[in-house]
């Protein structure tokens, strides 16, 4: 934000309706790309949507005029979400049920790693050369990685592709696919919670310095990431998606009701711990189920499906996490820390009735085992 108001001269209102453009296209594309990959598959669309994108982020780097950055970010969101679609799709096309949690849990885990090279590499960009300069370096990336889609995508062996038959009902049609998307929405708000607001509370509430609160939530999504795969590879060892999911989202609960009471009892010397502690432990558990849900929804689809699907799953998810945000600092400037994390607690409960694990009642590894 401080390099938007620098480099344009707006206000941080402003400043904030620029940086967040790409989210806006996002929005806007996900299915449409959903439906391009499912009917001209991976590589058209990642090449095209991620090309694309690399184009938009040059063009923005040379724009002046404050409506054009937003305009040429939004395009850019849109035309990057291919890679939100079709990277789900892959995972769903390529790789086997008893494999599928796993490949999932690496997928999910390029978004971190990618999130922690950006914030190594582009302060230091910054600083050197500016928005420009950041705009440009993204641009490169997302160049190269069209290319590398368009020569190295490529359709699975004819065996995976043939049991992979797309299907032409509507998987909507049954209540399973709405529940996983609604579940998926419960759990973004206290994702939303903690991870956006738990830096400000170490800061506000704790007294930490923003670089030590930083390094712990830096911490915290290396945790996340290692247990996103290992919750991967328990998945394709039972053969379940939504059973290992609630049970996650009760551990998840609990954690966040540790974590409610903490800020109750912040003012206890003694027991300063406890807030950092389950901040810490909110970060990883609150994103711990996101790859289930989302495999869920892909697996639910079927092939024909699954890139519109996974588009539109993404799209509620944005969608939620739009509102929630700024919603839930509102809540919490006015009452505290506790009652953002205490929503995120109550919404977290009021998902494990929606996840659907009835819907797997008499699957499991043995079905797997003898299909």
């Amino acid at each position: 934000m401080p390099d938007i108001q620098r480099d344009f001269q707006v206000s941080l209102p402003v400043a904030a309706v620029i940086g967040n453009a790409p989210g806006i296209g996002i929005l806007l594309a996900l299915v449409a790309w959903g439906a391009l990959a499912d009917r001209r598959g991976e590589r058209v669309a990642l090449g095209a949507g991620v090309g694309l994108a690399s184009l938009f982020l040059a063009a923005a780097a040379f724009a002046q005029a404050p409506w054009a950055v937003v305009a040429l970010l939004a395009l850019a969101g849109a035309a990057g979400s291919a890679a939100m679609v079709g990277g789900g799709r892959i995972v769903l096309r390529w790789f086997d049920p008893p494999e599928r949690g796993v490949a999932m849990g690496l997928r999910q885990v390029s978004y971190t790693l990618g999130m922690a090279v950006a914030g190594f590499l582009l302060p230091a960009v910054s600083s050197a050369y500016g928005l420009s300069g950041v705009l440009l370096v993204c641009s490169g990336f997302c160049l190269v990685a069209a290319v590398l889609a368009g020569l190295l995508l490529a359709e699975p062996p004819r065996e995976l592709a043939a049991a992979s038959a797309p299907q032409a009902a509507s998987p909507y049609r049954k209540s399973e696919l709405w529940r996983v998307h609604g579940t998926s929405a419960l759990h973004v708000v206290p994702q939303i919670a903690v991870s956006t607001y738990g830096v400000a509370c170490l800061v506000g509430t704790y007294g930490w310095d923003k670089v030590h609160a930083g390094q712990l939530f830096g911490a915290a999504a290396i945790g996340g990431a290692v247990v996103r795969i290992a919750v991967g590879r328990w998945s394709d060892r039972t053969g379940l998606r939504m059973g290992p999911l609630r049970i996650l989202t009760v551990t998840t609960a609990a954690v966040l009701a540790l974590l409610v009471g903490a800020q109750a009892v912040s003012g206890m010397a003694a027991i300063a711990w406890a807030g950092p502690v389950t901040l810490a432990l909110a970060a990883v558990m609150t994103v711990a189920g996101n790859g289930l849900a989302y495999l869920a929804a892909g697996e639910l689809a079927g092939p024909g499906w699954a890139g519109r699907v996974l588009g539109t799953h993404n799209g509620v998810q944005n969608v939620v996490a739009l509102v929630a945000a700024p919603l839930l600092g509102v809540l919490i400037a006015q009452t505290g820390f506790w009652a953002g994390f205490g929503v995120g607690l109550v919404l977290c409960l009021a998902s494990l009735p929606v996840i659907p694990v009835g819907a797997e009642r008499g699957q499991g590894r043995h079905d797997q085992d003898s299909s």
